[in-house]
């Protein structure tokens, strides 16, 4: 069974999982102190072009100005005298495509105003990376309102789905000049359904532009929705039976917006009240957990090493303790095969993006690493994120790009280590030690140098004055300075500090102070890192927010995609004809009642299945009466004997011996022969009525 768990206990950190039983599919995490920015649209200024990149930097209120490259500039933004020069060119077969002669300062000029959506957020040392071609995602449709060229059908949806999908993107009015993807999520949805997503992007959009008219640049336009509107948007399938929620106001807010958008799945929504925490009840809180890990073990002893490089992301398997295959070939092929699933699970995990290459255990057979290949594009298949897999190269490396949805899991948990700067290794002490002795070996050797003072951390300072106490005296001797080692217990190895004091130095202040006066103080704590709760970080506030679809969402119906199997919709298609005129009720049915209400078929194949079912008898003829029919024409057509049946409801039941009754089957008889003589019928037991008063 499949859920969607959502926790909020903690103010500063959201998380949202989707498991199905115990397992874990997919996580996403969301801080206070780092908010996404994704998707988001702003209005912009141009400050700077630079023709050697073919680009423009752009400032939209962040610290950092975003990148715009040539190729995603749209040309309403083009400058007139640019335009009137593309009028004389042919067409492109993309509207994203820049004739060649073109440069970034005939496009753009400073000090424009344009408006951009992020594409790639701030990584590092690079910032964000922007374009001009809007696209809104909705619950089953993807408006890209300023790039008519693009659009059409995910690339995730396959086979006739993929032809049914474009038969109903046909059907939508789709505005001029405007694009439209279909999502996975609107696979086999109704036309009406699809129309109400669509009406919904395009109210949203026409929000966007008279917003951004009202001020001028840079400034928040409109947001992408939080984290839980993202999970419900996005993972939200007719197989996932509820959604839990550990908070109040959250559960309150994924209901508005169930009710608002999918209020046929408003019954999932479930507020989780038990004292044991969710994640802890579906014992997944491990399973998180090993996605911060380097290192992470596979079932059969083996392991998977993960590592985070500013290229690429490399991951390399382990058999270890694997003894699973007979020989080594097989224990190498049964090993990979485990640790694909892993990989793709741990890749959906921690939504690492961007290169990736794997080192698989050596196998001989060719067999073996096309199988391990294909079992990997299969367990890629759960990914929303699209992946490029390779081919095992005669390395025994596979590579792969997988898209970046999002800032991946230790980008926004992770902080760079302060002593090692994100390396993860630091060198030793006599490694160090020596570093720093040939060092100021080499500031000795300075013109005007009179003193060194070298501030290193204890361990260090322990080994020179030591271990090496007689090459700095002859550093001393040789050189006719004076070396001062300051152990400092503030500092950690690797970091340390030379200083060179010349003889035209005029600083009193170190020429006379004592070495233990020279240790540096230690830093203040900075108390604005951990604030409390109560003071949550203050962010920009969109200008477009709370856009409510004008009319009510449609009600969900199954569509036939839905509710018929692929074979049988091939069949109704090849032999439709045929199928409609079996389905017609001959008229000899309609005038026997014994046939009516229920399938006689199933009848003569039960009766030919089980041989010690005794038969009945024939069915009743069809009897056809009038207002002018006799009482004696009524018995005789209907009385065979004491063992006789009728027909009431479509049921046989024996006649009763009563005679009062037998208008009763008479009267129903006549019913079930013609549906329209009601009429006939009421006289025909008035009559029989006034007859036994008298």
């Amino acid at each position: 069974m499949k859920r969607i768990l959502i926790n909020a206990t903690q103010p500063e950190e959201l998380r949202v999982a989707m498991v199905d039983g115990q397992k874990l599919h997919n996580f996403d995490i969301e801080t206070t102190g780092r908010r996404q920015t994704k998707s988001n649209i702003y209005k912009g200024k141009i400050t700077r072009l630079e023709p050697s990149l073919e680009a423009a930097f752009v400032d939209f209120g962040a610290d950092r100005h975003g990148f715009l490259p040539l190729k995603d500039i749209n040309r309403s933004y083009f400058q007139p005298q640019l335009l009137d020069k593309l009028e004389d060119i042919e067409p492109t077969t993309e509207e994203t495509d820049i004739p060649l002669r073109a440069s970034i300062k005939d496009v753009l000029k400073e000090g424009q105003e344009i408006i951009i959506q992020i594409d790639k957020e701030e990584r590092g040392n690079k910032g964000a990376a922007l374009t001009t071609f809007i696209s809104l995602a909705g619950r089953y449709l993807v408006l890209m309102p300023n790039n008519p060229r693009a659009g059409g059908v995910s690339r995730r949806i396959e086979g006739e789905e993929r032809s049914e999908a474009r038969e109903a993107l046909s059907t939508l009015e789709i505005p001029p000049g405007m694009g439209l993807i279909l999502r996975t999520a609107g696979v086999s949805k109704t036309a009406e359904e699809l129309q109400w997503d669509l009406e919904y992007l395009l109210q949203l959009w026409q929000a966007i532009e008279a917003s951004a008219q009202q001020q001028s640049a840079p400034f928040l336009i409109y947001q992408e929705s939080n984290i839980i509107i993202r999970a419900i948007r996005d993972y939200l399938r007719e197989d996932i039976s509820e959604i839990l929620v550990d908070n109040q106001e959250i559960h309150e807010e994924a209901s508005e917006f169930m009710q608002r958008v999918m209020p046929q799945h408003l019954s999932k929504v479930k507020l989780y009240q038990d004292k044991v925490p969710l994640f802890t009840r579906y014992q997944i809180e491990s399973q998180i957990e090993s996605a911060f890990q380097r290192e992470v073990k596979l079932p059969s002893g083996g392991a998977i090493v993960l590592d985070h490089t500013e290229a690429l992301l490399s991951i390399d398997i382990n058999s270890a303790r694997a003894t699973k295959g007979g020989d080594i070939e097989e224990t190498a092929l049964q090993t990979n095969l485990e640790a694909v699933e892993e990989i793709a699970r741990q890749l959906r995990l921690r939504d690492s993006g961007g290169l990736v290459v794997i080192d698989f255990i050596d196998m001989l057979s060719h067999k073996h690493q096309r199988e391990v290949e294909n079992r990997m594009k299969e367990a890629l298949r759960m990914d929303r994120a699209r992946v490029q897999v390779g081919r095992i190269s005669r390395f025994g490396l596979l590579e792969m790009s997988r898209q970046r949805l999002r800032p991946s899991l230790g980008e926004s948990s992770h902080t760079v280590c302060p002593r090692c700067s994100g390396q993860g290794t630091i060198r030793a002490v006599e490694s160090l030690s020596l570093s720093i002795l040939r060092l100021l070996e080499e500031e000795a050797m300075k013109e005007k140098t009179i003193k060194i003072i070298a501030q290193v951390p204890v361990v260090v300072a322990t080994y020179l004055l030591n271990d090496k106490r007689y090459t700095i005296r002859e550093i001393e001797n040789r050189q006719k300075i004076s070396i001062i080692i300051v152990p400092d217990p503030n500092m950690e190895t690797p970091r340390y500090e030379v200083q060179r004091v010349r003889q035209d130095d005029k600083n009193e202040f170190i020429n006379n102070k004592a070495s233990y006066n020279l240790i540096t103080p230690p830093p203040e704590p900075v108390l604005d890192q951990y604030k409390a709760p109560t003071q949550p970080e203050i962010h920009e506030e969109p200008a477009v927010k709370g856009v409510i679809h004008t009319n009510p969402p449609m009600p969900h119906f199954k569509s036939a995609g839905q509710q018929i199997s692929l074979i049988r919709r091939f069949w109704n298609r090849l032999f439709r004809k045929d199928s409609e005129e079996k389905t017609q009720v001959p008229s000899t049915e309609l005038s026997n009642p014994s046939r009516l209400g229920r399938p006689t078929s199933n009848r003569s194949i039960n009766q030919r299945r089980f041989r010690h079912t005794p038969r009945t008898r024939n069915p009743m003829p069809a009897i056809e009466l009038n207002s002018n029919s006799t009482e004696a024409e009524i018995a005789r057509r209907t009385d065979n004997g004491r063992n006789s049946t009728y027909v009431r409801r479509g049921r046989r039941r024996k006649r009763p011996e009563m005679g009062n009754l037998e208008t009763t089957s008479v009267s129903t008889a006549v019913e079930m022969t013609n549906p329209n003589s009601g009429n006939e019928v009421a006289e025909v037991k008035e009559n029989r009525l006034k007859e036994e008063i008298h």
